[in-house]
Parts: structure tokens; sequence; C-alpha cells
């Protein structure tokens, strides 16, 4: 028989995964800093299996696609980022900053669904009396929905299988330990054996699992990348602690399609759905005011118009000063110095503020000419014409390219009433749609400067 040999301590990569016999200041694998840590492991000795082959060939076209089962989570928002519904055996990963509102979104959630099927809610790090607080001021209550503190792997799988769930909440994973291993709870093991047994749960039991997971400060989900492999579905939960509104941003999903986004209001009474996000982000701009223009930008499937503000001022002393919210800070310093290169303005010596209003976060290359002309707004104290929308990316040598989808993003601005679209030349061609807005194409950021700064 096997048997287990004299313990063996490792120093494990809390990032990657990456295992040394000794310490290392700095991960050879991630680059990290400081995040090798101690784990002890218990070798079992090696032994050679029979080799037996029970699983067949088999065409493609042999296997049936079992139809799949969706439940709805009662918010509509959570549903779209979800690409309709939890699917029975699926596996949900939801990360987010401490305080975004991770478990209030699942409780609300849960107490839906538990209003027609059971649902099970493991709290590892509160109290139940926490969460049943929480419950009350959310008037979260189901008669089908149950609560169980608990923080062993173990005894967490046995209650699932002699209570059987359909859904089933687990918050959070960086807590939960396995006790056939002796490493801390969240450790690259623990996370990684955890997150595999509660996997073939889901999927031998065909109950529907959301797990929690922690952050780091970089905002990447805490603990190696694999666990966001082993997942079906993981989902960020993002917001700018100064407003109340959180986007809940879908980035992997094998059962529809990603970068989707649901957008909230967090209040005392939990988590609000905001159907309409453009009207939110845009109620609040101020008219004829330099440097301010709106952008529609496409988050998944869903045109969301938010409002890009631009500061550029002479820097007083020393280097010039540059500050960006909501947006990647190179992108920025490329397109000023596109500006600067391309359209002939002095931005090198001045301090810029750059912002997203709304504490939106926008990464798609479709905001650059909006960002241009907010630069040049701002500079040249000329505030952009109201009504007007402006998308379009921006290469290095000054041209507009194309984006995608600028059908849907013309849509959206003319429904909010908005009269004017720059969009790319390219695009301008090819745009299938009978809008009632006036289209201008450009093909160089010199030519969007004269056409909106003409008077």
């Amino acid at each position: 028989m096997a048997g287990k040999s004299k313990p063996k301590t490792i120093f494990a990569c809390q990032s990657c995964g990456y295992q040394s016999p000794k310490w290392l200041g700095k991960c050879p694998d991630c680059q990290q800093w400081n995040t090798l840590a101690e784990e002890v492991h218990h070798q079992t000795a090696a032994r050679s299996p029979a080799v037996t082959t029970t699983s067949q060939i088999q065409h493609l076209s042999d296997f049936d696609a079992p139809k799949e089962v969706r439940y709805s989570s009662g918010m509509s928002e959570l549903d779209r980022v979800l690409g309709g519904g939890f699917v029975t055996g699926s596996l949900t990963l939801i990360g987010g900053d401490p305080g975004i509102g991770k478990s209030t979104l699942l409780l609300q959630c849960m107490s839906h669904l538990g209003s027609s099927r059971k649902t099970l809610y493991v709290t590892a790090e509160e109290s139940p009396h926490q969460v049943k607080l929480r419950a009350d001021r959310l008037k979260a209550s189901s008669e089908a929905l149950f609560l169980i503190a608990e923080t062993s792997l173990e005894k967490i799988l046995d209650h699932v299988r002699r209570f059987k769930p359909a859904f089933l909440v687990i918050d959070s994973i960086q807590t939960i330990f396995s006790e056939e291993l002796e490493s801390a709870p969240g450790s690259v093991s623990q996370v990684r054996e955890c997150g595999g047994r509660l996997m073939q749960l889901a999927k031998g039991e065909g109950v529907s699992t959301c797990i929690v997971g922690h952050v780091t400060k970089d905002g990447a989900i805490a603990g190696p990348r694999m666990l966001e492999h082993m997942v079906d579905t993981v989902l960020y939960f993002e917001g700018d602690p100064s407003y109340p509104y959180r986007i809940l941003r879908t980035v992997k999903n094998r059962f529809g399609s990603t970068n989707e986004i649901g957008v909230f209001e967090m209040g005392e009474e939990g988590l609000r759905e905001i159907l309409n996000p453009s009207e939110i982000f845009l109620e609040e701009r101020p008219e004829k005011s330099a440097g301010s223009v709106v952008v529609p930008s496409l988050e998944g499937s869903r045109p969301i118009l938010v409002e890009l503000q631009a500061l550029v001022s002479s820097a007083s002393f020393g280097t010039p000063q540059r500050s960006t919210i909501g947006i990647d800070h190179k992108k920025v310093s490329l397109l000023i110095a596109v500006l600067e290169k391309k359209a002939g303005l002095p931005l090198m010596g001045q301090d810029i503020f750059f912002n997203v209003a709304g504490g939106v976060r926008l990464d798609e290359p479709a905001v650059d000419l909006g960002v241009i002309t907010a630069l040049a707004s701002s500079h040249l104290n000329k505030p952009i014409l109201a009504q007007t929308v402006i998308f379009g990316e921006v290469g290095l040598t000054g041209e507009v390219r194309a984006v995608a989808r600028p059908d849907i993003r013309v849509k959206e601005a003319q429904r909010l009433g908005f009269k004017r679209c720059f969009l790319p030349e390219s695009n301008l061609k090819n745009l299938q749609t009978s809008c009632h807005i006036e289209l201008t194409g450009v093909r160089h950021v010199q030519e969007i400067l004269d056409k909106i700064f003409e008077n």
C-alpha cells in the first residue's frame, strides 16, 4: 500500500503558483515581490497503477447536445452578463474590492431564486447573525433560502450532498480550506484543491454554484489564475467608492458572450438596477463647457454614452503633471503626443488632467477620438457644440480608423436626442442605418479639429 512520507516544506508563489525549495524575495516566474509563502506538503509514495482504458473515441456527431436549462436571477442586469441566467451545474466566480457589494448582490439573487428552488448560502467570513441582519435590511428573505456558517470543505460537501440544493453560494473561496492539506486557507494549494472539488460537485450533482473571490490591490482575483481557468464564468464587480454606481463585468463566459456589463446603484436597501445607464451618466453634464465631450462606448453588445472631461492648463513649475481617472494613463499620454506632433498643439509643457465622469472605466479604442477632441477643446478654451457625440480609433500618424458596431452607437446617440455625430470616414461608408442625425466622417485628427472648431 502507498503511504505518506516525511512532510516536505516548500515555498509557493501566491500569485502564479510557482514552487521553490527555499524562500525567494522575487518570484522568478511572475516577477512579483514577497509573494512566496511557506507550505507543508505530504508526498504520497510513488506507485505504478495499472493502465485501463474505459473511455471510447466517438465522432462528434454521435454526442447529443443537451439543452441548456437556465434560471433567472431576478435581476435583468445580472441575467445580461450571465447570458440569460444561471445554467444548471455551472460554476461562477465573482470578484471585487472589499465592500463593493458582492455579498449583497448574491444575497438578493439567492432570495429571488429561493422562492422557487432550494438555495444554500455558505458564509465563511461572517456569522449567521450578520448575514441575517443584512438580509433584513435588504428585505431579502425567503422560505427556501438556507444558511450555514462553515469553513471546512469536506463538511460543506457533505452538507450539500445531503441537503441537495439547486443553488449554492460560497463566500468566500479564500477562507475555505480542505482538512487533507496542512497549508493555510487562501494558499495556492488550498485554492486549487477547493476550486477543483467544488467544480466536481457542480458538474456531478448539477448544482449551480457561485464563488466569491477576494482581489489583490491591482484588482485581479487573489491567488493563482488557474482558478479563473477552472470556472465557467468570471465576473468582476467594479465601482468607484466616491460614486453609488457599480458595474458588473463578465470577462469569461462559457455560456454566453464576454465583456457584457450590468449597471447597478448601491443604496440603503441594496443594489438597484440601472436600465438606462447612458441617461444616468449624462444627467449632470455641464453645457457649453470647454473640455467636455460625449462618446458612445461599447461594452459587449451594449452601447453606453459617457462624458469625457479634460483640463489643460499651464504648468506652474517643473515637470508638467499628468493625471487620469477611468482611462489608461499610457493611452492618454500617447494621444497627447499625437496632438502635439500631428495637429501642432503645444501640450507637452501643460498640466493635463483627464476624467471619465460617473466612475466608469473605459478601455476600448473607439474613445480615442473623444479624448483627442476633449484635450483640444480645453487647450483652445472652445466648447464643443451641444448634442454632439464623437467616436473613432486614432493611430500614431493621426489617422482615424474604423471601429466595431458603429450602427448601434449611432442609434443610442439618436435615442438620447443627440443631433450630430463625428465618426471614422470608413465607418460612414459602410453604415447601413436610417438615422435622423447628422453624420460627419473624418480621416485625420486635424480634419476633425478643423470641423469642430471652425468657428
